[in-house]
C-alpha cells in the first residue's frame, strides 16, 4: 500500500506540474481533454482519395461539425470607419461684420431661426459713415458731370462749340459714372450703412444661430469682427476618415451603412472622396439617406469599398496548408484544399483575391477539422 500510494502522489504531481506549464487548472483540462475527430474513413476511400483532398461526403463532414457555405460578395471589402454628422458645405455661415464699429442691438440669440436677409446685429461704425458721405458726394459730381454733357450737346448741336469740346465733356461723364458705380459697390458690401453709421449685420442663409460671439457695446475691430454662425440643420450628411489603402477601394456611388452610439442605423451613399491630407488620411463625405440624425452625431460608419464585388469566406475556413492559406472545397471525391490568396479580414471574413470563382461550396466553421484529418492521411501514407 505504501509504494502505490508513492505512485499515485507521483502521477498526482506529474499531473500538476503539467497543469502549471499549460496555464494552470484550464490549461491541464485542455491537455487532457481529447481533441475532436471526424469519422474514420474506409481504406477503400483512403486508397481512391487524390493529393491533397479528405476523402468525406458533405453530409459526412456535416455531422462531424463542419459547416458547408457558399462563397459571397462583399463583406471582407468593409470598412470601420469613425466618423460623425456635419453640416453640408455652402449649408453653413460664418458671419463677420463688413467693418470695424461698435454693436449697438443684437437681434438674435442662439438657437434663433432666421431667414435669409434677417438682422443679426446693429453695428455703428465710423467707416459705414465716411463710405455713404463719399458715395452721396460721388454722385452729387456724377449729376453735374451729366448735367454739364447735356448743356455741351445742345451747344454743339447749335454749332456754339467744337467737337473735341464735346468729347472732353462725355469722357468727364463717364468717369464720374464709373465712380459712382464703384462707390455704391463699396457702399453695398458695407451693408448699405447710413449717414450716421448705422448698418444692420444680416445672415447670408436660412437655418438656426449656432453660435452668437457679439454683445451691445461690443466693439469690433478689423482683426476680430465675427458676429455670429448660422446653419442650415436640415442639410446635413456624413464626414468620415479612411486609411490611405482606402483610397484606391472607395469609389463614389459606394453604400454607407453607419450605427450611433444609441443604435440607430443611418444609411447614405458615397459622394466625394477628397486626396489625402498631410497626415495621410482620406476625407469621405456622403449623403445620408432618410431622416438625418442631428449635425454633431458620432456615427461609426461601414463602407463598402468596392461595390461588394470582392468574394469573400467566413474566416474561419482559411486554414494554413503546407505554408500557405487554403480552403476546403467541395468535390466529388470529398474535400480538396485548394490554395488562395486572401486579402483584408473585416467582420469575420476574409477577402479572397485569388483561387476562387465565387461559384464554389466550401468548409466553413470547422475546416480545422479536416486540416487535422489531411495531415493524418499524409503522415500515414509517408510511413
Amino acid at each position: 500500500m505504501t509504494i502505490d500510494r508513492h505512485w499515485l502522489m507521483t502521477g498526482a504531481a506529474v499531473i500538476a506540474a503539467l497543469g502549471v506549464g499549460l496555464g494552470g487548472g484550464f490549461g491541464a483540462a485542455r491537455w487532457l481533454e481529447p481533441r475532436p475527430a471526424l469519422p474514420a474513413e474506409s481504406e477503400d476511400q483512403k486508397e481512391a482519395a487524390p493529393e491533397g483532398v479528405v476523402a468525406l461526403s458533405p453530409q459526412t463532414a456535416s455531422a462531424a461539425g463542419v459547416t458547408i457555405v457558399g462563397v459571397e460578395r462583399g463583406g471582407g471589402s468593409e470598412l470601420m470607419l469613425p466618423g460623425r454628422v456635419q453640416v453640408v458645405p455652402g449649408a453653413e455661415a460664418v458671419v463677420d461684420a463688413p467693418l470695424p464699429g461698435t454693436v449697438v442691438r443684437v437681434h438674435v440669440g442662439p438657437g434663433s431661426r432666421v431667414a435669409a436677409g434677417a438682422a443679426l446685429i446693429t453695428l455703428r461704425s465710423p467707416e459705414g459713415a465716411a463710405s455713404r458721405a463719399v458715395t452721396e458726394a460721388t454722385a452729387a459730381g456724377a449729376e453735374v458731370a451729366l448735367a454739364a454733357l447735356r448743356r455741351d450737346r445742345a451747344l454743339f448741336e447749335r454749332g456754339y462749340i467744337a467737337r473735341a469740346r464735346l468729347d472732353i465733356t462725355e469722357a468727364e461723364a463717364r468717369r464720374a459714372e464709373a465712380e459712382l458705380r464703384a462707390a455704391r459697390a463699396r457702399t453695398a458690401a458695407y451693408g448699405a450703412p447710413g449717414a450716421d453709421g448705422l448698418v444692420l449685420v444680416r445672415s447670408p442663409i436660412a437655418g438656426v444661430v449656432t453660435r452668437l460671439t457679439t454683445s451691445p457695446g461690443q466693439v469690433l475691430h478689423e482683426e476680430d469682427q465675427e458676429v455670429a454662425a448660422v446653419s442650415d440643420a436640415r442639410r446635413v450628411e456624413l464626414a468620415f476618415e479612411a486609411p490611405p489603402a482606402a483610397a484606391a477601394l472607395l469609389r463614389v456611388g459606394d453604400a454607407v451603412d453607419g450605427r450611433t452610439p444609441d443604435g440607430r442605423t443611418v444609411a447614405g451613399v458615397v459622394t466625394a472622396i477628397a486626396p489625402a491630407t498631410q497626415a495621410g488620411v482620406v476625407l469621405v463625405r456622403a449623403r445620408i439617406e432618410g431622416p438625418p440624425p442631428p449635425a454633431g452625431t458620432v456615427v461609426s460608419a461601414r463602407v463598402s469599398g468596392d461595390g461588394g464585388q470582392a468574394l469573400t469566406v467566413p474566416t474561419d475556413a482559411v486554414q494554413t496548408v503546407e505554408g500557405a492559406p487554403a480552403v476546403f472545397v467541395v468535390e466529388e471525391q470529398g474535400f480538396r484544399a485548394r490554395p488562395v490568396v486572401t486579402g483584408r479580414i473585416a467582420g469575420g471574413r476574409t477577402e479572397i483575391i485569388s483561387g476562387l470563382t465565387g461559384s464554389e461550396r466550401i468548409a466553413g466553421a470547422g475546416a480545422f477539422l479536416l486540416k487535422a484529418e489531411l495531415a493524418k492521411g499524409e503522415a500515414e501514407h509517408g510511413h
